[in-house]
Order: C-alpha cells, then structure tokens, then sequence
C-alpha cells in the first residue's frame, strides 16, 4: 500500500520530490478535516492503515480521558523532516 504525505512548498524545492514517507518526529500541519490547521509532531505511525497520531490531536472520551485521533498521511503536509537516518538522508539528497 503506498503511505505519504505532501512536503510543503520549501522542502520540495529544496529536495525536488513532492511526497515523502512520514515519520516519528517529523513536524506536519493538517491541512483537511476536523482538526484543519493544526501543527506538531507525529508521535505514532501506522502504515498499514495508512494514518499517523500528531500530538495535540485528541478526542474526549465518554468515560473521560482522552485519546489520539489518526489522521490520514494525505491529509497532512510535512514542514520538517526528522534526518537523523542515513538512509531517509541519502534518499532525500538532491542528485547535482
């Protein structure tokens, strides 16, 4: 199943791609849907369903409490990415 996600304007002039595979601790901001306009950092990642948790984005509880609400990786545009992998680095660079 084929998971990404939108890098905005700056990282894909920077990297010349359009989409990229969010990560853990990458920072993106919602841009459809309920929670539209909100920006942090994803803190859960589930490819197979294709959707990821972005902390601050929570639903209350009937019981109380709280929880996360995934949010769909084509709804979201990444602003900053987490490039502490080679492998995530070396795919990203730009060819000169």
């Amino acid at each position: 199943m084929k998971f990404g996600s939108q890098l905005s304007s700056e990282l894909r002039e920077r990297h010349q791609r359009r989409t990229v595979r969010p990560r853990v601790g990458d920072t993106v901001r919602i841009v459809r849907g309920e929670f539209k306009d909100i920006e942090g950092k994803i803190t859960k990642v589930d490819p197979s369903m294709g959707v990821v948790n972005v902390e601050g984005v929570t639903r209350e509880k009937q019981k109380g409490g709280n929880s996360p609400v995934p949010i769909h990786a084509s709804n979201l545009v990444v602003t900053a990415l987490v490039l502490d992998d080679k492998e995530r680095k070396r795919k990203l660079e730009v060819p000169a």
